[in-house]
């Protein structure tokens, strides 16, 4: 353990565990794509991490018995998890020449998981199922064995020593985490916002929600959960309690795995994320086989999802389509729906980013809209700027839905004018969230910005909850004065007959005459 690459007790800041994981990518590109390569990354962060730990703690036993290798094996015994020798990230580092890198890395994590009981699995499925070192993703044998040893080699660099002595606070690699999930994101195209949503609009949603001690909270489109956790560190933040439990299902088994370790980074060990597909099968369910219910359901599901499961719709046992089936080709109410169905009847409420098209289509879209209106569900309508979402560059919205409203009115706000430019993405600052939300709670109109319309406007409006129907964000034009842009216009005529004049008589001094 006493190789020069793994030393280094000086503290670390965010930046440069930021930078030198980023800087691990470079070992993949130009070899795969990184929506492949991320899932290696985010894995080898989290091996790398929990052998920190675990050597860190086990250095201190030593420090403190000396070398008494069973009493300190019993006093570990007590770590929030167990890491058998064989499988800790420098046993393999140890190895990186030898051949077999893959297998080794893949033996290394079956090991963490089986040692590690539920912590690692929900309903037997494992964080490392979808992951496999030792695939041809990489190349032939031998390639794939120098890239793996590169990985390795960079994970064992000083900057990547992850040290609880020497990092400090557990959210260091959380946020590190969140840090490669979002630039993963960022560069992945379409494909990529799948798994991520901004963290300023998971602070807004989590903001409007306004989570409370000992609320259950529960996003059934969860990604990698940053959204989830953000709910919950609003508990902490504002309450300074973690009585709180989380929720989640996510379809995409890698996706669940990132949840899953994203989860155990960031120490939020009271969760339970489901693998699944929350419409077709959903798995947060009761001791009675009914959807479990919730104070808190929020998500950013997939934006008109094709194929969502329509067929199976009409005849959902739990009921949840009952207002009406959603068209074949775009799920967005398939998840309101199951949203608004998993709600708790006195405290249940719900944040769900949307495209601006739930606001308006017809059919059976607007036939499902008019009853959660009529049913008095709909709390309030958030236009959102556009380009602020990875992979789409088109707006959305937030809709909030309550289940124990005082009143039937709902607040349409436009904050569609309010972001900061960035070069590919637009972002919120604090102040364009702070003036949402104020907004929201305060229930007043405000000029070109808020408006609270009744239930009989919006039933006039035919039910369509379009933002310019309510919020007038029309600037008159200044009036034009005539006399003046005439009197201008004559100033201009005379220079132009002037410079013509001068013209003329330089191309006849040059023998252009006429």
């Amino acid at each position: 353990m006493n190789d020069t690459a793994m030393s280094g007790n000086d503290k670390i800041n965010q930046d440069s565990i930021n930078k030198a994981l980023w800087n691990a990518c470079d070992t993949f590109r130009g070899t795969i794509s990184a929506d492949t390569y991320k899932d290696f990354i985010l894995t080898m962060l989290f091996l790398k991490y929990i052998s920190d730990v675990w050597q860190d703690h086990y250095d201190g036993y030593q420090a403190e018995y000396g070398d008494e290798p069973e009493l300190i094996e019993e006093m570990m015994k007590n770590e929030r998890f167990v890491l058998p020798k064989a499988a800790s990230f420098y046993a393999l580092y140890e190895r990186r020449h030898e051949p077999g890198n893959g297998e080794r890395i893949d033996q290394a994590l079956h090991a963490i998981e089986e040692a590690n009981g539920t912590k690692l699995k929900d309903a037997g499925k494992s964080v490392f199922q979808d992951i496999s070192f030792n695939t041809d993703k990489l190349g032939e044998e031998k390639q794939k064995n120098t890239i793996l040893r590169h990985l390795l080699e960079d994970f064992a660099k000083p900057e990547l020593n992850l040290k609880p002595t020497r990092v400090g606070t557990l959210d260091v690699i959380g946020n590190a985490y969140e840090y490669l999930i979002k630039n993963f994101a960022a560069s992945g195209g379409q494909k990529a916002g799948e798994f991520y949503t901004p963290p300023e609009v998971s602070d807004l949603i989590a903001e409007l929600l306004d989570p409370q001690p000992g609320d259950s909270i529960c996003d059934p489109a969860c990604g990698s959960g940053s959204l989830l956790m953000k709910c919950g560190r609003k508990v902490v933040a504002n309450h300074g309690s973690k009585q709180y439990a989380l929720y989640g299902q996510e379809a995409i088994g890698s996706t669940w795995s990132l949840a899953k370790m994203n989860m155990f980074l960031h120490g939020e060990d009271n969760h339970k994320i489901e693998w699944g597909d929350t419409i077709r099968n959903p798995k947060l369910l009761d001791k009675n086989g009914d959807l479990m219910l919730f104070d808190i359901v929020t998500a950013n599901p997939p934006f008109s999802l094709d194929k969502w499961g329509h067929d199976e719709a009409e005849h959902d046992k739990f009921s949840r389509f009952r207002r009406g089936v959603p068209p074949k080709t775009k799920g967005d109410y398939a998840f309101i729906l199951h949203m608004i169905e998993t709600l708790k009847p006195k405290s249940g409420r719900m944040g769900v980013v949307v495209p601006h098209g739930v606001l308006f289509r017809g059919s059976s879209e607007g036939k499902i809209r008019q009853q959660l209106i009529d049913e008095n569900l709909l709390d309030a309508v958030i236009g959102l700027p556009e380009k602020l979402f990875y992979g789409t560059g088109i707006p959305a919205a937030i809709l909030i839905f309550k289940k124990n409203k005082s009143d039937d009115s709902v607040m349409f706000i436009d904050a569609s004018r309010d972001f900061k430019a960035g070069k590919n993405q637009n972002l919120l600052t604090i102040d364009h969230i702070a003036k949402i939300v104020a907004t929201y709670h305060a229930g007043n109109d405000v000029d070109k910005y808020a408006y609270v319309a009744s239930l009989e406007e919006i039933k006039e409006n035919d039910y369509n909850l379009n933002i310019p129907r309510y919020v007038d964000t029309f600037e008159e034009e200044e009036e034009i004065d005539l006399m003046a842009v005439r009197t201008e216009r004559e100033q201009l005529k005379a220079q132009l007959t002037e410079l013509e004049t001068e013209m003329a008589k330089y191309l006849e001094e040059l023998g252009y005459g006429a």
